[in-house]
C-alpha cells in the first residue's frame, strides 16, 4: 500500500512554507526599518493557507499567443503580498514600525516552531507505522 505524503502530512507542510515565506518578509521589513518611504508588507496567512489547502490560484489567465505577457511576472509572488497601515506614520514616509514588526516576527517565528513539531510527529508516526512499531 503506498504512502501518499500529501494526506500523511495535510496541512503541516503548506503552512511551514507559508510560515517560512512570511519570515523573510518580516525581516524585510525590519531590514529597512530606516529606509525612507519604505511601505512595509505582509501576507494573509489565513487566505493563503485556504487557497493552497484548497489548490485554487487568485488568478489564473490562459496564453493563447507566445507574445503575450506571462501572468506568472505579473502576478507572481509579489501578488499575495498587503501593505501594512501603520498606527503612527512617519514623516520620511516609512511604515515600518519597529514594535509591531519584531511582535508578528516573534508570533510567525512561535507559530512556525509548532508547524514543525507537528509535521515532526507526522514524520515519528509514519516511520513507527513502517517498522512496525
Amino acid at each position: 500500500m503506498p504512502i501518499s505524503f500529501d494526506s500523511a502530512l495535510g496541512i503541516h507542510e503548506s503552512a511551514l512554507r507559508l510560515r517560512g515565506q512570511r519570515a523573510g518578509i518580516l525581516a524585510n521589513n525590519l531590514a529597512n526599518i530606516d529606509t525612507p518611504n519604505y511601505k512595509a508588507r505582509d501576507l494573509d496567512f489565513k487566505q493563503l493557507l485556504s487557497q493552497q489547502t484548497a489548490g485554487s490560484n487568485n488568478f489564473a489567465a490562459q496564453m493563447t499567443n507566445e507574445r503575450h505577457i506571462s501572468t506568472d511576472t505579473v502576478f507572481g509572488e509579489d501578488a499575495d503580498l498587503l501593505y501594512r497601515t501603520p498606527q503612527q506614520p512617519s514623516i520620511d514616509g516609512n511604515t515600518v514600525e519597529d514594535q509591531i514588526e519584531h511582535a508578528e516576527y516573534m508570533k510567525n517565528s512561535l507559530a512556525f516552531q509548532a508547524s514543525f513539531q507537528f509535521l515532526n510527529s507526522k514524520f515519528q508516526g509514519l516511520k513507527s507505522a513502517i517498522r512496525g512499531d
